[in-house]
Parts: structure tokens; sequence; C-alpha cells
């Protein structure tokens, strides 16, 4: 600094010089101001300051936004604010808020990540999942490889869909064969040995079907009463051989209220009325209508032994409906029959299992006593109607649960169930058809 004298070398002196606004040495500008604020603004708490640049990271993320709404008159007030959402749980408690997914044309899945959607494709058979390679994903988190495509008519489960779904049914088509054959021929036989062994087949038949859709309901969750239904089962079809219609009705007010005993020191996480109701379905299912194999064989209705004659044709005549609608469908079928249960089942399958149906009855039920031509072609027209209702409805049951096949008990065929879904609704259909036509 330099001296009154003009000298540059004085030697400091140690000593802070006072700044005011009159000091004519120097001249600060807004000092005043700046000062008469110093006194205004209180003093700004510490824990406040953000931590200096040198500090250690504390962990915490700030809060963008207030996620509290005021009350306020202004309409624009409703609109939700931005909130800052880091985690999935972020998303789940905010859907009702905007979602600006929608401006690129996709949808929300409920198992993607903030930067992942669902595009929905142009085809009904299929969704595709697409990750969005513009927006970048945080490092730390690993970037989710694209998924395989998957059917849009399954529920809790993804089975096979689009091409693997019907490569794999070529493949298995030899094989349903082979066991089709060694079905019909082990059939075939306990049909010669008499009616008392038919009967016994017919029992386990309903027992292991019955235990299949207990155990396709324990998969998706119920808790059906599986032992009681099986015995239920065996009951029935006892009583039905033995008894006659009549047993249906006792034996049925019988499982209800040993239903409701079997439920109730039932623990509170079950379900009852799911777990009963899971019962009482599958025994009218299979165990009601799987019964009247029994009354067509019965000694009460079966005049002259003919019950195995019509028995046999009843089967005879689901399973050429079966058949047509398999070979048809997989040549020309081109229009599902019903999309949203069974996209395999086809108009043309349909008709297809019709004809064949009328073909089977027209030429081999005419050779078994009484089989008449004329009542031959009446039956086989109500089987070529209710055949397929019931394959729809296990189709239903199945897309209900979440499940392709019921059981896997016979080769190329899945379940057993499988396999007798569209009889049951045949074995009444033929039971009364029978004494409506005085078949006998």
């Amino acid at each position: 600094m330099k001296s009154d004298d003009g000298s540059f070398f004085d030697e400091p002196t140690g000593e802070t010089p006072v700044v005011s606004a009159t000091d004519s040495r120097v001249t600060v500008t807004g000092a005043e101001i700046a000062a008469e604020a110093a006194e205004v603004i209180p003093v700004i708490d510490e824990a406040t300051l953000l931590p200096h640049w040198t500090d250690a990271p504390t962990g915490q993320v700030p809060i963008v936004v207030a996620r509290e709404t005021s009350v306020s008159s202004d309409p624009w007030d409703a609109i939700p604010a931005p909130a800052w959402r880091e985690g999935e749980a972020d998303w789940v408690a905010h859907e009702e808020q905007f979602d600006a997914s929608f401006l690129a044309g996709a949808v929300r899945a409920d198992d993607a990540r903030p930067w992942e959607f669902v595009e929905v494709a142009e085809s009904s058979e299929t969704i595709e999942d697409v990750t969005l390679s513009e927006v970048p994903a945080p490092e730390d988190v690993p970037r989710p490889q694209p998924r395989a495509q998957r059917t849009r008519r399954t529920l809790g489960h993804d089975p096979l869909a689009g091409r693997a779904a019907r490569q794999a049914t070529r493949s298995s088509v030899p094989m349903a064969t082979l066991t089709g054959l060694v079905l019909g021929a082990v059939v075939g036989a306990v049909f010669l040995a008499g009616t008392i062994p038919v009967a016994v087949m017919v029992l386990v038949a309903l027992v292991l079907a019955t235990a299949e859709a207990y155990a396709a309901f324990r998969h998706a969750g119920a808790h059906p009463a599986t032992l009681l239904g099986l015995v239920a089962v065996v009951t029935l079809g006892v009583a039905a051989y033995n008894k006659g219609v009549a047993a249906l009705g006792a034996v049925t007010v019988l499982v209800l209220i040993f239903g409701f005993i079997w439920y109730i020191s039932a623990k509170r996480t079950i379900d009852v009325l799911d777990g009963l109701g899971a019962t009482i379905f599958v025994y009218l299912w299979v165990g009601l209508l799987g019964s009247y194999a029994l009354l067509l064989i019965s000694p009460r209705y079966s005049i002259d032994r003919h019950g195995l004659a019509y028995l046999f044709g009843a089967i005879v005549l689901g399973v050429a409906n079966d058949t047509g609608a398999l070979f048809m469908g997989r040549w020309l079928g081109r229009h599902p029959l019903s999309p949203t249960l069974s996209p395999n089942k086809t108009v043309e399958g349909t008709i297809g299992g019709t004809l064949l149906t009328l073909i089977v009855a027209a030429v081999v039920l005419p050779l078994i006593t009484p089989w008449t031509l004329h009542a031959a072609l009446e039956v086989a027209v109500a089987v070529a109607i209710v055949e397929p209702l019931g394959d729809l409805f296990e189709s239903m049951v199945k897309r209900t649960l979440g499940v392709k096949d019921v059981g896997r008990l016979l080769p190329g065929h899945g379940g057993l169930l499988d396999r007798i879904d569209g009889l049951l609704f045949v074995l009444p259909t033929v039971f009364y058809l029978t004494h409506v036509l005085q078949l006998h």
C-alpha cells in the first residue's frame, strides 16, 4: 500500500481496517442495504444448510415435491402434483395419478419397471413385452431381458403359447393316437367281461378324474375337502347303481351337510366358501354327471341287460365326435368356436366331429343290439350338440384355474378328466333319451 509520503515499502501493521459508509478511503456500493438486511433476516440454522461438498454422503434423498395436497377453491389445485417415485411401491401407491406411458402408445405392465412398457400388438393372439431402448435404465439396476411371447387367454399361468403350443400339439398327436388305441382296447375288453367289471371301471375312472380336479383347485389356491369329495363320488356311484335316480338327491344332501361339518373348525386363513364351493362343484361336475353311466347299466333301468349296449354306444359316439373334431380342425380349422374359452376348437372341427358322429351312428351302432338306425341317428344328433359343450365347459374351468391340462395320467391327452370331459355331458343325455325314445 502506498504511504502518505509515497513509499511502497512500509511494513504491515497487522491492524484490521474499519470499513464503513463514511470511510473516505474505500467505497462499497450497497453497503448500507446489506447492513440493514443483516439486521432483518434471521440467522439460518446450521442444520438446514447443505453439507459441504467435501463431506461424506449422508444417503438421504431430497424431497422434490411434497405429496400433500392443499384444500383450495382453485380448480387447478385438484390436479395431483408430481411426486418423487424411486421404488415399485411408489408406482403402485400412485396409480390414480397421471401416467405418461400412454403418450408413447403403450400400456403399463403390473410387473414392469418405470422405464419398461408392454406394447399391445395388432394381432389378437399374443402381446409382446417391449422395452423402450430410448430411455436409459439406471446403472445400478440390470437391464431386463425381453420376455417370450405369451397368450392373452391364460389366467395366473402362462402355458405354451402361439407357435410353441402348435408345435407341441403336432408332436403329441402320435402319442395321443397310440394312447387312445390302447385305452379303447382296454375298455372293450372290460365291456366283454360283464356289468360288474364295467361298474368298477366307471367308479375308478370317476375317482381318478375327481382327484385330478381337486388337485387343480388346490394348485389354484382353493382348499377343497378332497377326501370328502372322493368318498362322496364313490358313495353316489354305488347308490346310483343299486337304488337308481332317487339316490342322487339323497347323497347330494348328505354331501352338503357333511361339507358344512367339515369346515366348522377350519382356520380363519381358509376361505370356507371357496373351499366348500370347490368341493361341491367337482362333486356335481364329475360325480353327479358321471353317475349316469352307472344308471345306464343299473338293473333298475337296464331291461334285458341292454344297459351295457347303451353305455357302449354313448362312449363310441363321444369318441367319434372328439376324433372328427380333432383331425378336421387340424386340417381345415380357421374360425375359432369360442376364442375366449378355447382358441384351438374351431367351427370346422365341430362340423367334422358332427359328421363323423353321424357316420358312426349309422354304420356301427345298428350292429349292436338293441340299437336301430333311427334311434342311433337321433342320439347322435344330441351327442354332437352336448359333446362340444362339455369340452368348452372344461376349457372354461381350466382357464379360470390357469392350467393347460388338469392332469398327466394319459400321455398325449393330459389327465383322465381331459379325456372324459365331453362324455360327462353325453352320459345324462343318452340316459334320458333312452327313456324318452323308449329304446328299451
